[in-house]
């Protein structure tokens, strides 16, 4: 195997790696939106910004991109993708200490930025890491790859999605369980008073019959 093969092979696992990093990313937003809610009490018009924040940084970013490419060449673009991907990710960390959902949604911006000069440049970079007659064949194997880790990946952000969404409701859920227990006690206090009445009334009317029966013994014994 010659070096120009075998670096070639590994520019492409680098890249379908890439494919399954955005993904992964992309997957993500889906836990982030019940999560979201969850702390910031949104509604579902506050909550789709969140997804709506994400894809317009690819109609927002996805020419400069283009132009970046223009600039400094595929594997540079890359990189500063990357970069501007990690920088989106720390911005996570003061929307988290502040709470702000408003700079909450502008790191997802920053990241999605990333993501989208990812894009622009990978899928042509592929294209060209080889023959041009087998370009079709290499992009079908980075993005099969890329779509089966993100199906998987779908499927488990819903499941956590799910969890997470119970989770969320359930301090609400006990709180109507407990008023439903104070109601079912203060219940079965006013039948333990109610019995403790019915209880008087009874040895009442069995005081007044044992002394009608002694009377009418009496009346009888004369």
């Amino acid at each position: 195997m010659n070096a120009p093969t075998s670096s070639r092979k590994a520019a492409l696992a680098v890249v379908t790696s890439l494919f399954f990093m955005w993904g992964f990313v992309t997957v993500l937003n889906d836990v982030l939106v019940p999560h979201l809610k969850s702390i910031f009490g949104l509604q579902y018009r506050g909550a789709s910004l969140i997804q709506f924040a994400f894809f317009l940084a690819y109609f927002v970013f996805s020419l400069p991109a283009a132009k970046l490419i223009d600039a400094v060449g595929y594997k540079r673009t890359m990189v500063i993708g990357v970069i501007v991907m990690g920088v989106g990710a720390l911005l996570f960390i003061p929307a988290a200490m502040v709470p702000s959902y408003p700079l909450f949604l502008c790191a997802l911006m920053v990241l999605a930025g990333g993501i989208t000069a990812l894009q622009v440049a990978a899928n042509p970079y592929v294209a060209v890491l080889g023959p041009p007659e087998t370009a079709s064949s290499r992009l079908n194997l980075a993005q099969n790859r890329f779509q089966a880790a993100l199906e998987a990946l779908e499927n488990a952000a819903a499941s956590v999605g799910e969890n997470l969404d119970a989770a969320a409701k359930l301090p609400e859920r006990i709180a109507e369980l407990e008023t439903e227990r104070d109601r079912l006690l203060a219940r079965v206090a006013e039948l333990e008073e109610e019995v403790s009445v019915l209880s008087g009334v009874t040895e009442e009317v069995e005081g007044r019959l044992d002394g009608a029966i002694g009377e009418i013994r009496a009346a009888l014994a004369r």
